[in-house]
Order: structure tokens, then sequence, then C-alpha cells
């Protein structure tokens, strides 16, 4: 599975990014999908993950302000990120595993939150 990941930018504060993520090479069958972020000098984090069936779960402080879903017809997971603050920039990564993610990762995408 290859993922590669869009959508990254430079963004204000209070504002909206929506990430993408198109996985090739297999079906996502039966995998779950999800994003992680690093932030400078940071170790990565879970952002959020989706399973198969639709199920999303979100680092607790980021609920409400960040939505994830997936389109399995095109194999895509998105990120959509509201309310963004200095804080949440990071490099984000998308994942993907069977049923969780972790196994295979793309490459990154830099959000920057900055006036």
């Amino acid at each position: 599975v290859q993922l590669q990941a869009y959508g990254g930018g430079l963004v204000q504060p209070g504002g909206s990014l929506r990430l993408s993520c198109v996985a090739s090479g297999d079906s996502l069958n039966r995998y779950g999908l999800g994003w992680f972020r690093r932030a400078p000098g940071k170790e990565r984090e879970f952002v959020a993950s989706i399973t198969w069936s639709g199920s999303a779960y979100y680092r607790e402080f980021l609920k409400g302000r960040f939505t994830i879903s997936r389109t399995n017809a095109n194999n895509t997971v998105y990120l959509q990120m509201n309310e963004l603050q200095p804080e949440d920039t990071a490099v984000y990564y998308c994942s993907a595993g069977r049923p969780q993610p972790g196994h295979y990762w793309g490459q990154g995408t830099q959000v920057t939150v900055s006036s």
C-alpha cells in the first residue's frame, strides 16, 4: 500500500485546511486509516483514525476541531481541520493498517499555522 498526502500549507490562526490521503497498490478492504503529526522537536502523536466501517476516534483535545472521514470507493481519507492554532503546526502523516493504522505510512505534508 502506498499513501500520498495532499493539502498542507500555510494558514492563519483560526483558519481551516483539509488534508487528503490517497492509497494505492491494494484495496483498503478492512484497513483502518489514520492521521498522525510530528511537531518540531516533539514525538509523533496520534491525531485521528477511522475504521473500515466508519467509526472515528480522535485525540481528545482535538475533538470538535478536527474531523476524519473516508471514501472507500476511491481509497481516500480526509482530515478537515478547523480553528487551527499555531500549536497545530506539524508534519501530518497518513497511515493505514489492518485493522488499525500504523503499518503503512505516507510521506507527510507540512501544515504551518502562523500570522
